[in-house]
């Protein structure tokens, strides 16, 4: 039987303690069979950023928290960098669950990007989690986070750094916070490039960082 999507599991509350208690319960899509647990957001109720990524990695699953992994901590260091206090931030991911595949039949859990089918199931949540926290910016992670606020046509290569308005240029139904969005890489894709590349990477994401902090 095709699963339901998560929009049933999703309480009608304002309270991110309430929804994310009511996440660890989503079958909207079959992602939870596999991984250790739901990986909800975190972060300052009141953030004026909020940073969506893709999906939780083998670490953020087994720690049940998101970026906490080689990607978080080279997130950190950007922020860092931009002079953004993370403490201030709430940081979360368009899809809940970790999806993997094994390594030759091993136990090493390899990441394996979600399926849109995963991601439409997953958006109320994230949905939900906007409108608690109502950020004044949002940063995509990656291309997979900015197609799923800016729709699938959205190309990340062409469109990074810039500033776009959720209300209108948004693919999520049922946003009302008044929400900027701009889109740049995720830190893993850094850490999967070539290392010679990853000082001008880094310094491009710290640019796009800074623009996002120059909006609130």
């Amino acid at each position: 039987m095709k699963a339901p999507g998560a929009q049933e599991f999703v309480p009608d509350t304002h309270d991110l303690k309430v929804l994310a208690d009511a996440a660890r319960g989503c079958r909207g899509c079959d992602l939870y069979q596999d991984a250790d647990q739901t990986v909800f957001g975190a972060g300052s109720a009141r953030a004026r950023i909020m940073f969506v990524g893709e999906q939780p990695g083998d670490q953020e699953d087994r720690a049940g928290a998101p970026f906490v992994g080689p990607a978080g901590k080279l997130l950190d260091k950007a922020l860092a960098a931009a002079d953004i206090d993370r403490t201030t931030t709430y940081v979360t991911n368009a899809v809940k669950h970790f999806k993997f595949t094994r390594a030759d039949g091993g136990k090493r859990r390899i990441h394996k990007k979600p399926g849109r089918t995963e991601i439409v199931a997953c958006t109320p949540w994230l949905t939900a989690e906007i409108e608690t926290v109502r950020p004044e910016v949002v940063v995509c992670l990656g291309a997979t986070a900015a197609q799923t606020l800016l729709g699938t046509s959205f190309r990340l290569t062409e469109h990074r750094g810039e500033v776009f308005d959720l209300g209108t240029d948004g693919a999520l139904s049922g946003v009302t916070a008044p929400t900027r969005v701009v889109a740049t890489i995720h830190p893993s894709a850094l850490l999967r490039g070539p290392s010679e590349d990853r000082a001008q990477g880094f310094d491009a994401l710290v640019a796009d960082l800074r623009v996002a902090a120059e909006l609130i």
